[in-house]
């Protein structure tokens, strides 16, 4: 039997290209959305004409009681959950000063207690010799100006990546997080003049934007059988920009 994985915000850019890269690997995929319906559906078609597994779960992960719901659909259609990968994420950038309460109370919404439900679930449901993957920056670590409230919220997934793999001793669980880069996404992109784009291009020695598919096969390491005895970790797949 397949082992089932939950990616979140897997409807496009780095989510899709994980769920693809797992399904591939052999998982059964669940593809969490919250608003892109079409895009996921379209996303498991896919999975599904290259032979693999995919189910579309919507779910708003900073709802608890979604989540929670996510887990039940999971366990009700493939008997259960063997890795996290809490993907979902926003990014809203302003200097400190001018970003509104509004701005901050959705990005620890999405970005950390979204995180933070994935982890409360899989802490009580996954399966013996699971694995989690919780999603940074390496804007912790660069803490650019105007990105202030979102290194905020990465650098707190980050203190629980820490933090929950220690609370699952005795379980051979592994929980981890992957720091991504500038990376060539449409959210990512969006609204960024070529020039700017170019610029962060220059930024790792690599002298490219990181792809998703960069970031999925270092999820795929994590969550494969030689990715065991890293725990606790946070891997900054960024090209070496820092």
């Amino acid at each position: 039997m397949s082992k089932v994985a939950i990616i979140t915000g897997a409807s496009r850019g780095i989510g899709a290209a994980i769920a693809e890269r797992l399904a591939t690997d052999g998982f059964t995929v669940i593809v969490n959305y919250a608003g892109g319906a079409e895009a996921a559906e379209a996303l498991v078609r896919r999975i599904e004409q290259a032979g693999g597994k995919a189910l579309a779960a919507q779910a708003d992960v900073a709802d608890p009681a979604a989540v929670r719901r996510l887990f039940d659909s999971a366990e009700t259609s493939f008997g259960g959950v063997d890795v996290l990968v809490n993907n979902a994420g926003i990014m809203e950038n302003a200097p400190l000063a001018d970003t509104s309460d509004e701005s901050f109370e959705r990005q620890i919404a999405v970005n950390l207690k979204g995180t933070f439900n994935g982890l409360r679930e899989a802490a009580k449901r996954l399966r013996d010799g699971g694995r989690i993957v919780n999603f940074s920056s390496s804007v912790v670590g660069l803490y650019q100006p105007n990105y202030a409230v979102y290194a905020a919220t990465k650098g707190a997934v980050e203190a629980m990546t820490h933090v929950l793999s220690k609370e699952v001793r005795g379980r051979s669980i592994t929980v981890n997080a992957v720091a991504p880069g500038p990376t060539g996404t449409d959210l990512f992109l969006k609204g960024k003049p070529q020039a700017v784009i170019d610029t962060l291009a220059k930024l790792s020695p690599l002298e490219r934007l990181g792809e998703p598919t960069d970031i999925a096969d270092v999820v795929s390491f994590l969550v494969g059988p030689q990715g065991g005895w890293i725990n606790g970790q946070i891997l900054r797949a960024n090209g070496g920009v820092i």
